[in-house]
């Protein structure tokens, strides 16, 4: 997630300061991605540095009785903005993924139990799985801004875990011994189970 064009996109309305970008950044995301106040000041000092905001003279009251300074974005913002919202988000560009690296580096360490590695793995992935649909199934009623991002993070973890039996399957495969039956405790409500079990059909 870019904060710099989140940041942007929220001040796309009208200016704000930099706690009120905090609050609504996390309420977008459903806190899956927290922000502290201080991510939010630095970023907003880089856009203002880049020409993409602007200190605002409006200042606004808060419950503490002080004013705080407000930023607005600027014409190289908004389009800055759009382009962000036009442009593909590429594989490349997104961060690296840390668990192949990190399997891939226990194959190649000796006396790494690598198939502990992967049992760990699964374990954790599922019960984040299980977290995220209780989550989803608990507020049905959440913006749908946050709906979007709680399915990204569940199809995320289906895949992971599907990904995670394929290795175990190749590990076997490569020590010459046949892969045993592993039940499986997946948690996930409704549509999300059918999906769970028809890919792994």
């Amino acid at each position: 997630m870019s904060i710099k064009h989140g940041l942007l996109a929220l001040l796309q309305d009208e200016p704000k300061y930099g706690y009120q970008l905090r609050g609504e950044f996390e309420a977008a995301t459903g806190a899956t991605w927290p922000l502290n106040i201080g991510q939010v000041y630095t970023t907003l000092t880089r856009l203002e540095r880049d020409g993409l905001v602007q200190p605002s003279a409006t200042r606004t009251a808060t419950p503490e009785g002080d004013g705080r300074s407000m930023y607005e974005i600027t014409d190289a913002g908004r389009t800055e903005l759009a382009n962000w919202f036009e442009t593909p988000v590429t594989r490349e560009s997104r961060p690296r993924d840390e668990l192949a690296i990190k399997l891939a580096l226990a194959l190649a360490v000796p006396g790494v139990d690598v198939s502990a590695v992967v049992q760990r793995q699964r374990m954790s992935t599922m019960q984040s799985l299980q977290e995220l649909t209780r989550l989803k199934r608990n507020s049905t009623d959440g913006e749908i801004s946050w709906q979007l991002v709680i399915e990204s993070m569940i199809f995320g973890a289906e895949a992971e875990i599907r990904w995670l039996d394929h290795c175990e399957a190749m590990l076997l495969r490569h020590r010459g011994k046949p892969r045993p039956a592993v039940p499986r405790t997946y948690d996930v409500p409704d549509q999300e189970a059918a999906r769970s079990e028809e890919a792994r059909s």
